[in-house]
């Protein structure tokens, strides 16, 4: 077939608005260039999250600011190959199903609805929670670890040294310490960030003049880390415990034990790290989400 030809074909294809498949590892390489932009944001989170009720209490900006003092600058990275690694099994998995299902349930007539992708987002952040289960816990320890007296530190060199030593020291089921928990966060992280996301910039491009462009795909998605932030709050606080935790305790037992010591608030604590950390991390997962995807239209000459 003649370039000419092809030429025209691939006109046809994209005035018939058949859906584009993009390669499966986007959303996983998108969030680890987002995760080394935010990491150390995640970190105060994670910091701020596992304070005992009655020590003194530091805020973001003061918890960033200890870490950096007390740990210096590259202790605000303390961590950074375990996320990496959860980028790479988590969110490839959650981003790689998700898009396969959209693409699969669009037709040139027709897209799915807003509850649709809702469930298929479910779905896919499912699957990435029990994907990225491992490197989650790594994450959550190593970017603890420095918190805690010298005795009681793990000091993982990196995210393959302390998958081989929880595995000899702790046995392989460690490596599924709070996966349930895990899975439910990362649905419902999935359903309030993918879905909301889509949802957003459908609207914003339906409802308004904005055009498909860097400032809709920021708008769309920090209005998506809010939503996220919020749905996903309590969750993310009992994620945080049992992963931190040095014993295995029962759901309930932990749940107990939390609301007596702290009340209701545990659900949002530290919401506003959370939102500080999620919110850029959400715009620049899609914006580097979308980025990817213009740049590969544009080398296959798929854009109209």
């Amino acid at each position: 077939m003649s370039a000419s030809k092809q030429a025209v074909m691939r006109d046809k294809n994209v005035q018939k608005g058949g859906p584009v498949h993009y390669p499966f590892w986007f959303g996983g390489s998108a969030s680890c260039f987002a995760a080394c932009v935010t990491h150390p944001l995640d970190l105060s989170k994670v910091r701020l999250q596992m304070q005992q009720r009655g020590a003194a209490r530091l805020n973001m900006l003061q918890m960033f600011k200890h870490v950096a003092v007390t740990d210096g600058v590259r202790g605000l990275y303390k961590g950074l190959s375990a996320s990496i690694l959860r980028q790479m099994t988590y969110s490839t998995t959650r981003f790689g199903v998700y898009e396969e299902l959209k693409s699969r349930f669009t037709t040139p007539t027709s897209k799915p609805s807003f509850l649709s992708l809702v469930a298929m987002s479910s779905t896919s952040g499912f699957l990435g929670g029990i994907a990225g289960n491992p490197a989650d816990i790594l994450n959550v320890r190593m970017q603890h670890d420095a918190a805690l007296p010298a005795a009681e530190r793990r000091n993982y060199k990196n995210a393959i040294d302390g998958l081989v030593r929880m595995v000899r020291e702790e046995g392989p089921k460690s490596l599924t310490r709070g996966m349930w928990p895990n899975s439910m966060r990362a649905m419902l992280m999935s359903a309030s960030q993918l879905a909301s996301y889509d949802g957003f910039k459908g609207l914003l491009l339906a409802k308004t003049s904005m055009q498909d462009n860097l400032l809709t795909h920021f708008t769309a998605s920090i209005s998506a880390g809010f939503v996220a932030t919020t749905i996903c709050s309590p969750v993310d606080v009992i994620k945080t415990r049992v992963m931190s935790a040095k014993e295995t305790q029962g759901l309930v037992p932990l749940l107990t034990e939390i609301y007596r010591a702290e009340g209701l608030g545990w659900m949002f604590r530290g919401w506003v790290p959370s939102f500080i950390r999620l919110g850029p991390h959400t715009i620049f997962t899609f914006l580097f989400f979308e980025q990817h995807k213009s740049i590969y239209r544009s080398l296959k000459g798929l854009d109209p």
